[in-house]
């Protein structure tokens, strides 16, 4: 009799601990829109400062009135929609095929010291594309997520989950600064910095006439123009700095933490493929779409093009050893889609030709050569595009669905 008391004793004292921890979480959840909600209004005042009080009060030039609302409004759109596009975007989640499974979970909590916990970490890792390690050689694990994180992949606390290619998580967007919407970000930075200088600037020649008192004081213009100048003070160091961390493809993370490979050790150069590549890694190939917030970033977040002496080991012919593609490396930079870089010329190769980078060596002699060895892993081909650069977004799209999560 006491035990079923204590049973449900402790069965209401679970309900009602849940449901205060998601009453917790759901306020939670709406502070952090909070920031989101104050840049809004932000932008809402400083409409209304601009266009009401500026424009159509103190602005008697009918034409360059006209000019002013014209190009405030372009600035204004491109502004907004980067800024929603960085909001609203999903962060990169990590595929299910890099999950740990149940029963190699429980080898790991049976495993009786570190080291053959590694050596199980390591068996599961070698049927996925990941080049990176920890400090002590192992295979970077999330025991959050319970899964092995992707290159450049890393467990963001405040979502809590691992996020591809993370680069911080953004309180001012309420969302993960990541693959999926980096160039959304970087956009957004440049157009909020360019539309607080046209304000700041706009309302520079009636600030003389507003402390000489030749027109009516409104403070509002005033204020204006202060709140801008401090906005593009803070924004022109922040855009400047993710500017630089794209032309040497980093992450925030990896500028403060370098990334660590299988082969070559720590390289915080490890995934710079040069400005132009690391610039087009980012915000796509297509010249007329570079400043446009639409989706444009070559890769899917997972497989990164890296410099040739992290992909192969010093004994190529070592089991379970990456091996380089079958293409003349005349140093430099050796791009998984066989483009070869040096310095600051691209050699391309062939787009017809496929080059692959083989990761494990395949048994074809065993059980019709369709099953792989433990220890093994199945070889990955990266195509060119029509001009041997980066893949392009239909060709990526193409060989993700031929190669599935």
């Amino acid at each position: 009799m006491s035990m079923a008391q204590g049973n449900n004793y402790d069965y209401h004292r679970t309900t009602f601990d849940g449901e205060r921890t998601e009453r917790c979480v759901c306020l939670v959840r709406t502070m952090k829109w909070f920031p989101v909600l104050f840049i809004a209004s932000v932008i809402g005042w400083s409409y209304y400062a601009f266009v009401i009080q500026l424009s159509f009060f103190t602005v008697t030039n009918i034409v360059q009135r006209i000019l002013f609302l014209l190009f405030y409004h372009g600035v204004l759109v491109m502004f907004l929609w980067s800024y929603y596009q960085t909001v609203f975007t999903d962060i990169g989640r990590v595929p299910t095929r890099f999950r740990v499974p149940r029963a190699e979970l429980d080898r790991i909590v049976r495993a009786t010291n570190e080291e053959e916990q590694k050596q199980i970490l390591e068996s599961f890792a070698k049927e996925l594309p990941v080049v990176t390690r920890t400090l002590n050689a192992t295979v970077r694990f999330c025991d959050k997520c319970r899964l092995i994180k992707p290159d450049r992949a890393h467990h963001c606390s405040v979502c809590g989950v691992c996020v591809l290619k993370l680069d911080h998580h953004c309180p001012w967007v309420n969302n993960c600064i990541n693959f999926t919407n980096y160039k959304y970000f970087i956009l957004f930075l440049g157009y909020a910095l360019l539309y607080c200088l046209y304000v700041a600037c706009s309302t520079i020649p009636y600030m003389e006439l507003l402390w000489t008192g030749k027109i009516d004081g409104r403070f509002h213009i005033l204020f204006l123009f202060f709140v801008s100048i401090m906005f593009a003070i803070s924004l022109v160091s922040l855009f400047g700095y993710h500017c630089y961390l794209v032309l040497l493809n980093r992450t925030t993370l990896e500028s403060f933490r370098t990334p660590i490979f299988r082969y070559g050790g720590p390289d915080k150069n490890g995934f710079s493929l040069g400005k132009l590549n690391n610039f087009q890694e980012v915000f796509g190939d297509d010249w007329r779409l570079w400043f446009v917030p639409v989706y444009t970033s070559l890769g899917d977040g997972i497989l990164f093009p890296t410099q040739s002496h992290h992909l192969a080991s010093n004994s190529p012919h070592e089991v379970g050893s990456p091996v380089a593609p079958l293409t003349a490396i005349t140093g430099g930079i050796q791009n998984c889609n066989g483009a070869i870089a040096n310095g600051g010329s691209t050699v391309r190769v062939d787009p017809q030709l496929s080059q692959t980078i083989v990761l494990e060596h395949v048994d074809e002699t065993k059980d019709g050569g369709g099953h792989r060895r433990p220890g093994q892993q199945q070889p990955v081909a990266m195509p060119l595009s029509t001009n041997g650069t980066l893949p392009l977004q239909d060709t990526k799209e193409r060989f993700a669905s031929s190669q599935p999560l």
